[in-house]
């Protein structure tokens, strides 16, 4: 996918800021509250200093959207309209792809039917379309959303299914139909649908409301856990808003499905929803990859005010900016828009936010009343949320809420102060015994694995397993020079692939990728008189090469902002940098090389008898003494970790 630009495929799932030559963001693989995640916008790889995850712009959609590497490219080809040549496959072929993608054609295949009779249909019109032109949907958000109907007709959608050659099975498992001793119903009859989309639009699931009036019948059903549908991972409205979220920089949290619809008709479209659950790590996660800052609208009824306060905490704790806002009584996000308008909207947002201690004291406070067992309780959990705050990060933000709390619930701002510090304490040590105990049971099972894996090399007379090679880092760390230097000039040599292949010796390569890798880059000369740029190694055919030459190519040498403002260094020249990193990279290889060699002298010296040999042996050790002094005199002013590389 040679066309396909990584900082603007990984733009569209993270909020990238520049920083030197590459791009940095929160990793969305693991939580963070500082950046660590990096994109090298030239050499197309992205790679995270804190988890270590990398690869390039199809791994990258491969391991955020759990796709297959085909799937990745058809999703990066319809992301670019590019009409691929696939290959032609065999039967047998088919069937396997089809078993392996089988869920996620089948929901797309569903939310097009019913998205389809919605539009086309004289039921559709009349039962499905009323409804959402009752509630003021334009049919422009209708198609953006992929809103749809499922007719009353028992078995329509379990019918024109089988004809297209879904399983029963399957669509039992995806939750769109029943079997009830034998006979097949349509879940989904008589309801409207919501499908629920994945941040690329996916066919996740659905959500399905009932139309007629039925006390015996749920009003919104949803689609069963599977492998694509996780109710704690997903976000309805993500896929549509995702773009104006990470341009505003601020994420509004609503309720329900119509409340994205309505707001995104409106014209507030940086808004998604929870679908009345409450806040999740994973849904966290989702939005901070976009932004920090989230506001919530909820219903002022009681239960929107308790949904409201569920998973706040956790925000807290990840460095969310949380804010809340309680629409008017027997108001919600759908209605209000739509009676007041985008304007008036924004206004009320901004003249009634609150952050979340705030906003706990004023439902906390108005329920105690004058009940001092009600008010110890809201201290505690004043408290606790309190303690959530990082207190290294946002030490001025947890003193503030401190002494407000304090003034409000009028208690002593020392003794709030120690509880805070009581609550952050039970919690670390909570931690520590999990992390003790998962450490012990660790080493227990390694124990009982040690001992049955002696008894059965003893059973086999298996070679017991090899001491590690002490020379990788160094091997890998000439590969990567060879890569990313090999076309530019050295002294003395008219490149420093030339310089290379003329000090190092193959043979000497005891990693086998290194050295596999090594010749590919030598035989690519031999073979095309030129030498191989460096995406030939990210879009290697072997997916454990690609995941390497990610991690091994992006280096974190971008100068600390705060240099230029120290010292006044802004940049290192180019020149100076890879000379310098090539230079102190050959020395490392091969001072590591000729005290291996000298190691290995020392122990023959120590067997060997014959004294003609032993005299060889000293001489090609003195040899490798005075090689090993030319190479620290020529360094002597060079700090081999000029440049860190992992």
């Amino acid at each position: 996918m040679g066309r396909a630009d990584i900082v603007d495929v990984v733009g569209q799932f993270v909020r990238l800021k520049k920083r030197g030559t590459n791009y940095i963001a929160n990793c969305p693989f693991h939580n963070e509250k500082s950046p660590s995640f990096n994109v090298s916008a030239a050499k197309g790889i992205y790679k995270c200093f804190g988890c270590g995850k990398a690869g390039n712009v199809v791994s990258f959609i491969q391991e955020h959207e759990k796709l297959t590497y085909p799937e990745s490219i058809r999703w990066l080809a319809d992301y670019y309209k590019i009409t691929l040549q696939e290959t032609e496959r065999t039967p047998e072929q088919q069937q396997q792809q089809q078993a392996g993608e089988a869920l996620r054609i089948l929901n797309e295949y569903a939310a097009n039917y019913f998205h389809d009779y919605l539009l086309n249909s004289e039921e559709g019109q009349l039962i499905g379309m009323s409804y959402f032109k009752q509630r003021g949907f334009r049919k422009d958000i209708i198609e953006r959303f992929r809103l749809g109907y499922n007719p009353e007709h028992n078995e329509m959608f379990y019918q024109a299914s089988v004809a297209k050659g879904h399983s029963k099975d399957l669509l039992e498992k995806a939750g769109l139909i029943k079997n009830r001793n034998g006979i097949y119903h349509d879940v989904y009859r008589g309801r409207v649908i919501f499908p629920i989309q994945s941040m690329t639009g996916r066919i996740l699931g659905f959500g399905a409301r009932i139309l007629k009036s039925n006390e015996k019948a749920p009003k919104y059903i949803n689609t069963p856990e599977n492998e694509l549908y996780l109710k704690s991972k997903i976000l309805y409205g993500m896929y549509q808003s995702r773009t104006a979220i990470g341009k505003q920089d601020e994420c509004f949290l609503v309720e329900g499905y119509t409340d994205v619809i309505s707001l995104h008709q409106g014209g507030v479209e940086n808004v998604v929803s929870s679908s009345g659950t409450s806040l999740t790590e994973d849904q966290l996660r989702l939005i901070g990859q976009l932004t920090k800052n989230l506001t919530i609208l909820y219903d002022g009824d009681a239960a929107g005010i308790k949904a409201a306060l569920r998973g706040l905490d956790m925000a807290l704790s990840q460095s969310f900016n949380v804010q809340l806002v309680l629409l008017p009584d027997g108001e919600d996000p759908d209605s209000f828009i739509q009676k007041s308008g985008v304007t008036r909207f924004h206004e009320y947002v901004k003249e009634n936010k609150q952050d979340v201690i705030s906003f706990r004291l004023q439902i906390g406070l108005t329920d105690v009343g004058n009940d001092p067992v009600k008010k110890s309780k809201l201290v505690n959990e004043i408290a606790e949320s309190i303690s959530r705050i990082n207190k290294t990060e946002d030490f001025a933000l947890q003193e503030h809420y401190i002494r407000t709390a304090s003034s409000k619930l009028q208690v002593d701002e020392t003794g709030l102060v120690n509880l805070v510090n009581k609550y952050i304490r039970d919690r670390i040590d909570t931690d520590n015994r999990h992390k003790q105990r998962k450490e012990e049971a660790a080493a227990s099972v390694s124990e009982e694995d040690l001992a049955m894996a002696a008894a059965y090399a003893d059973e086999i007379d298996e070679p017991q397993i090899a001491k590690p090679n002490t020379d990788e880092s160094q091997e890998w760390a000439l590969l990567r020079i060879l890569i990313e230097y090999g076309h530019l000039s050295y002294e003395g040599y008219d490149s420093v692939a030339k310089m290379i292949e003329d000090r190092v010796d193959p043979a000497i390569l005891e990693n086998q990728m290194v050295g596999k890798l090594f010749n590919e880059y030598f035989d690519h000369f031999t073979h095309y008189g030129a030498i191989p740029e460096i995406h030939y190694f990210i879009n290697h055919p072997e997916p454990g090469i690609r995941a390497k030459m990610a991690s091994l190519l992006h280096a974190n040498t971008d100068i600390s902002p705060n240099w230029k403002l120290k010292y006044g260094i802004d940049s290192i020249s180019h020149t100076m940098t890879y000379t310098v990193d090539i230079d102190s990279t050959m020395s490392y290889f091969e001072l590591k090389k000729i005290l291996g060699i000298q190691e290995q002298l020392t122990q023959k010296l120590s067997e060997e008898q014959d004294p003609v040999k032993q005299q060889r042996m000293m001489m090609k050790f003195m040899e490798l003494r005075k090689m090993e002094r030319e190479i620290l005199i020529r360094h002597k002013q060079v700090v081999f970790k000029a440049l860190k590389h992992k």
